[in-house]
């Protein structure tokens, strides 16, 4: 079913991924494009459980807007093993506006799809989601 607000409707593999990496812990992470002429929001990437943060940055592009789903691993002050899954809206200042729009109509109904996200991050360039930043959110 398509979005009211900007017309997406979302490809069921967005939801496929997201569970396998939710329950199986599949893949590290998931980047998201809305693809404009389909009116949809599609997988365009998916990172393997070996790539580090530095892999994930670097796979979105720098000026074009993404969602993205980034899978934390970290220790508690307690020595835990935890893990944070992250949904990212990536929208850089130089994006299109056009495109910037598209993404902030279609956000919100394109995360209740995604059942399970335990923190979000909005971000305009790469230092509002360093790694610091994703430690800092996850505790």
């Amino acid at each position: 079913m398509a979005n009211a607000a900007s017309g997406m409707a979302v490809n069921d593999d967005c939801k496929l991924k997201f569970l396998e990496l939710k329950a199986k812990r599949t893949y590290r992470f998931i980047i998201f494009k809305i693809e404009e002429k389909l009116k949809q929001i599609i997988v365009e990437k998916v990172g393997e459980p070996t790539l580090s943060y530095e892999d994930f940055t670097a796979s979105l592009p720098a000026d074009e807007c993404r969602y993205a789903i980034y899978d934390f691993d970290f220790v508690t002050e307690e020595n835990c093993q935890k893990s944070k899954i992250f949904f990212i809206a990536w929208s850089p200042d130089t994006s299109r506006v056009r495109s910037k729009m598209l993404y902030a109509s279609s956000k919100d109904r394109f995360k209740r799809e995604l059942d399970g996200i335990q923190v979000e991050l909005q971000a305009t360039d790469p230092t509002e989601m360093g790694l610091d930043v994703i430690r800092g959110r996850a505790n």
